[in-house]
């Protein structure tokens, strides 16, 4: 069916749209709305949407609808567009790519783009050893690919996820990722010899890095045996358990028990990776070298790719066949790569995060000493969030979070929620958006706090 919502011919995304909130109607729109009964009519219920809108162009720091609506986008598709939506680097790469071919199956036929990307992949990944890259699709084809690959060279079968952990929503991820709702209710059984300990929550622990491991290593001994470990893996900052910053030195303390254990030491670098944090990845602010790395999100500008890179004998230990598939390492996809990958490295994104991380932490700090419902404000560069609870007690104040969210989509501003208790909101903008726009988009979530 073609759409029967009548647009703007001369309507496209990229950092030329205007960079402004406006609100034409309420959200959403006429035109958005008859988008959305399609969906309700088309698409399965569990596959929900956050904002009320049916975008129709993006770029910079702003989503458009269809009936004209501007939102100031703090979401970035979950980290997904860092580099903006419609970067010129990456639409001029894709549109040159489509007309040379769309694919062949690397498998099959392989072409330059994949090995170009895995080229950098190996370059620009913590560690200074000798790698290898083998290319996917998702974040979550990825992790299972690492734990297939960590499971093959080791002999073992154990793995280990922490608590807060997200991995993604296929079988084996589900079954590493810590939250049941919506990730997990009714989908088992998950795939066995998964094991999860407690990591480190500073804000709520109160652990040192020193201790948290402590506990984790104990746990992992005493209930798994570490001769039996396959792998552990962990997000250097865990993204959709409520953006928990470790304590300092709890990583480093798992990374050296798994070298002296024989155990794969994963770090997943999904939502992480290529520059949000400021930093290409974040495991160089921790003083990391993982055995294995997996990224997606951000390294395709918009189009699915992902990888896993690592030392060359873990990648290369699986026999021949055993990694691949039919779609993944596309050539489109990897274009897009290589010219997403070349705007981190020449376009000062790095730093901008470093900047738009500073501008999040300022203004939600200064809130804070007013606000006594901020628990927390934590983060690392263009990758932050605030932890909202009941001042007394402490306690996950689920609720406030939902309100403030709601009244912020409302009002022009898509923001994400998270954590295990569900009482985080993330900031994760676009690293083309302007100081002026972010610095609006925030005052509308301060406002929607002081409103609720």
């Amino acid at each position: 069916m073609t759409s029967t919502i009548d647009t703007p011919s001369t309507l496209v995304g990229g950092p030329e749209l205007p960079q402004q909130r406006k609100l034409v109607t309420a959200l959403p729109g006429p035109k958005s709305k008859a988008i959305l009964d399609r969906k309700v009519a088309a698409v399965a219920a569990p596959v929900t949407h956050s904002a009320q809108v049916a975008v129709v162009a993006a770029g910079g720091g702003v989503v458009v609808d269809a009936d004209g609506n501007s939102l100031i986008d703090l979401g970035s598709g979950i980290a997904v567009t860092s580099v903006g939506n419609s970067h010129p680097r990456v639409v001029a790469a894709v549109t040159e790519q489509v007309a040379r071919f769309t694919h062949t199956c690397f498998t099959v036929s392989p072409y330059e783009g994949y090995i170009a990307v895995a080229e950098k992949l190996n370059a620009l990944t913590p560690g200074d050893f000798d790698k290898r890259t083998a290319l996917f699709n998702s974040g979550a084809e990825a992790v299972e690919n690492a734990i297939k690959i960590a499971r093959h060279y080791t002999g073992r079968q154990a793995v280990v996820a922490l608590e807060h952990a997200y991995h993604g929503r296929t079988n084996l991820t589900m079954g590493l990722t810590s939250k049941a709702m919506p990730y997990k209710s009714g989908y088992g059984p998950f795939a066995p010899e998964i094991y999860r300990v407690p990591g480190s929550y500073p804000y709520r622990d109160h652990l040192t890095g020193a201790e948290a491991a402590e506990r984790s290593i104990s746990m992992i001994e005493k209930q798994v045996g570490g001769d039996q470990v396959a792998a552990i893996i962990v997000e250097p900052i865990q993204g959709e358990g409520g953006f928990i910053v470790p304590a300092d030195g709890y990583l480093n303390a798992i990374q050296d028990w798994a070298r002296a254990n024989g155990v794969v030491f994963i770090v997943d670098e999904v939502q992480t990776g290529f520059a949000r944090t400021g930093s290409l990845f974040v495991s160089e602010q921790f003083g990391l070298e993982p055995d294995l790395v997996t990224t997606a999100k951000g390294m395709g500008g918009g189009m699915p790719i992902s990888g896993v890179t690592g030392r060359a004998e873990i990648m290369n230990s699986s026999q021949g066949g055993g990694l691949g598939g039919t779609y993944t390492g596309n050539p489109v996809s990897c274009a897009a790569s290589l010219a997403t990958i070349e705007a981190y490295e020449e376009d000062g994104l790095i730093e901008r995060a470093q900047e738009i991380g500073e501008l999040i932490n300022r203004t939600m700090t200064r809130l804070q000493a007013s606000d006594p419902r901020i628990g927390d404000v934590r983060g690392r560069g263009a990758m932050a969030a605030i932890e909202l609870v009941d001042p007394a007690t402490g306690a996950p104040d689920a609720d406030l979070v939902k309100r403030v969210a709601a009244q912020a989509n409302a009002e022009g501003v898509i923001v994400l929620t998270c954590g295990t208790f569900g009482n985080v909101i993330r900031f994760l903008p676009p690293l083309s958006i302007s100081d002026e726009l972010l610095a609006e988009g925030l005052g509308v979530i301060a406002e929607a706090l002081k409103a609720n």
